[in-house]
C-alpha cells in the first residue's frame, strides 16, 4: 500500500508552481509560505487519518484564504445578533465622526503631544482629560489603552506588594478567561478576600485592615448578577471605611456609563455617583456604555492620579493617536448632551416599534428566496460586560431551516459577513443591531446564504 503522504507537495513546490507566483506577488512570498506551510499541516493530519487529498490548486487555495485574512485585517460584517456591545464584533460602533477624527490622526501629521502657542511638549491625552473632568466634576483624569491596564496601573503605582481588600463576590473575570486575581498578582499587589460570595459586610473590610493594606477596592460585576440572599457595603460606607483607614478607596465601574441617562438600570452604577459617593478613584471602559474606541479611563483624586500618570507602566498602557482623537470626538458629543445620537446609545434606546419596522421591511424582502420567513418577538442585549440580566424587548426575522447551523455559517462566511442567533430550527436576524442602511444589504446576503443551501 502506497503512503498517502507521500503525495502530499512540497512547499517549494507549491511556491514554484505558477499559480504559487502568482499568488507570492499578491500576498508576499513569506506570508504565503507561512500559509502554505499551516495547510499542508492540516492536509497531512487529514491524510493520516484516511481523508481525500487535497489537489495542489486547492492547497494553494486555501493558502491564500489564509493570506488574505492577515492581509485584509477585521472585516466589515452585519451584527443581527441583537447584543449592542458584541465584544467579538468589536463593541461600541464608532459615529461618522469618531470614525473622521481617528482617520485624520492616522493619515497625517497633528499637534498630537505639541503645545501650538508655547512649541513644548505636551501629553497627548491632555484635551480628552479635561473633557472627562469635565464630565465626572472629578479632579483629575487618565486615558490609557484599555480598562485592564487602568486597573493594573492603579494597582501597581497604590498597592506594590500591599494588601488590597476585595469582596469574594467581586472577584470576577472577565472575556478570555482573564481574572481579577490574575490583574492582581501581576501588579505584585496581594489579594485579600473579605466576606463570602453572596454576602460581603461592612465589618468584613473593617476587620481585614492592617498596617499592609494599602487599597480598599470595589468591583462592580458588570457581565453578571448576584440575585436573592445578597448584601454588600454601599460606595459611601465603603469610603467611610477608607476615609478611617487612611487608604483609597478604588471603585472599577468597568461597563463605563458616565452619568446617569434614561433608560439605564437604576443599579448600575456611574462615574459622577462613584465619585459624588466618596470613590477617590474610579476606572472604566471607553467602548462599552460610552461608545468609543477601546480606552481605559481613570477619574479621581489629582494627587492619585498623578502618581499612576508618573508610573512606568503608564507609557507601556498609553492609547494612540486614532483612539485620542476618536475618544475626543465622543466626549465632545457628551459635553453637547448630544450622546444619545451615538450609534450605540440609538440601539439601546430605540423603541421596539421601530425595530420592527425594519424587521418587517426585511421579511417582505426574502419571503420570495426564502420558505418559512416570519417576524417574530425576541430580547436584544446590551453586552460587552454591561446591563449583565438586562433586556431590551425587539424584534427578529425567524428563518425556518432544516440545519440552522449550516445557514448560520453561510451567513457568517458570505459577502458581506452575517453573524445571527440560532433558535429550534431557526436562524433569527435582531434587527435591533441592524441600522437601517445595512437592511438591503443584508437581505441580499440572506437571500445569497439561502440560494447556496439549495444547490
Amino acid at each position: 500500500m502506497s503512503d498517502p503522504l507521500r503525495k502530499i507537495p512540497s512547499v517549494d513546490a507549491l511556491l514554484r508552481s505558477d499559480a504559487g507566483k502568482l499568488a507570492a506577488r499578491e500576498f508576499g512570498r513569506s506570508l504565503l509560505k507561512a500559509s502554505v506551510r499551516e495547510v499542508l499541516a492540516q492536509v497531512r493530519s487529514s491524510a493520516a487519518s484516511g481523508a481525500p487529498r487535497l489537489t495542489d490548486h486547492e492547497i494553494l487555495g486555501r493558502a491564500a484564504a489564509l493570506a488574505s485574512r492577515v492581509t485584509r485585517g477585521p472585516t466589515p460584517v452585519i451584527n443581527a445578533t441583537g447584543v449592542v456591545l458584541h465584544t467579538g464584533l468589536g463593541r461600541a460602533p464608532l459615529s461618522e465622526e469618531a470614525a473622521s477624527a481617528a482617520a485624520r490622526a492616522a493619515t497625517g501629521y497633528s499637534d498630537l503631544e505639541v503645545d501650538r502657542e508655547t512649541g513644548t511638549r505636551s501629553g497627548r491625552t491632555a484635551r480628552a482629560e479635561a473633557a472627562l473632568t469635565a464630565l465626572t466634576s472629578a479632579e483629575a483624569a487618565l486615558v490609557v489603552n484599555n480598562n485592564a491596564a487602568a486597573l493594573l496601573l492603579a494597582l501597581a503605582a497604590l498597592a506594590r506588594r500591599k494588601e488590597v481588600l476585595v469582596s469574594r463576590g467581586e472577584l470576577i473575570e472577565i472575556g478570555g478567561e482573564f481574572r481579577l486575581p490574575d490583574i492582581m498578582a501581576a501588579s505584585t499587589a496581594k489579594l485579600v478576600e473579605v466576606g463570602t460570595t453572596n454576602r460581603t459586610r461592612l465589618s468584613d473590610y473593617r476587620s481585614a485592615l492592617s498596617a499592609k493594606t494599602a487599597l480598599v477596592m470595589k468591583v462592580h460585576p458588570s457581565n453578571f448578577r448576584v440575585v436573592g440572599f445578597y448584601q454588600a457595603p454601599s460606595t459611601r460606607e465603603l469610603a467611610g471605611l477608607a476615609r478611617e483607614a487612611g487608604v483609597p478607596l478604588l471603585y472599577d465601574l468597568g461597563s463605563g456609563l458616565v452619568d446617569r441617562y434614561p433608560g439605564v438600570p437604576d443599579d448600575e452604577p456611574a462615574a459622577t455617583e462613584a465619585l459624588a459617593q466618596g470613590a477617590d478613584l474610579a476606572c472604566f471602559s471607553g467602548d462599552k456604555l460610552l461608545g468609543g474606541p477601546q480606552a481605559g479611563i481613570v477619574v479621581g483624586r489629582a494627587d492619585l492620579v498623578e502618581r499612576l500618570r508618573r508610573h512606568p507602566i503608564a507609557r507601556a498602557v498609553r492609547v494612540d493617536k486614532m483612539q485620542i482623537a476618536a475618544l475626543g470626538s465622543v466626549l465632545a458629543e457628551y459635553s453637547k448632551g448630544e450622546q444619545s445620537e451615538l450609534p450605540s446609545w440609538q440601539m439601546l434606546r430605540e423603541s421596539s416599534a421601530e425595530v420592527g419596522k425594519r424587521a418587517e421591511a426585511l421579511a417582505r424582502t426574502i419571503r420570495d428566496s426564502s420558505a418559512g420567513v416570519r417576524v417574530v418577538e425576541c430580547e436584544s442585549a446590551a453586552g460587552g460586560g454591561s446591563l449583565p440580566g438586562f433586556t431590551l424587548p425587539s424584534f427578529a426575522v425567524r428563518l425556518e431551516t432544516a440545519d440552522p447551523g449550516k445557514l448560520a455559517a453561510r451567513l457568517r462566511t458570505g459577502d458581506p459577513p452575517v453573524f445571527c442567533r440560532t433558535d429550534d430550527g431557526a436562524v433569527l436576524l435582531d434587527m435591533r443591531t441592524v441600522p437601517p442602511e445595512e437592511v438591503e444589504t443584508l437581505a441580499r446576503a440572506v437571500s445569497g446564504a439561502v440560494g447556496d443551501g439549495r444547490r
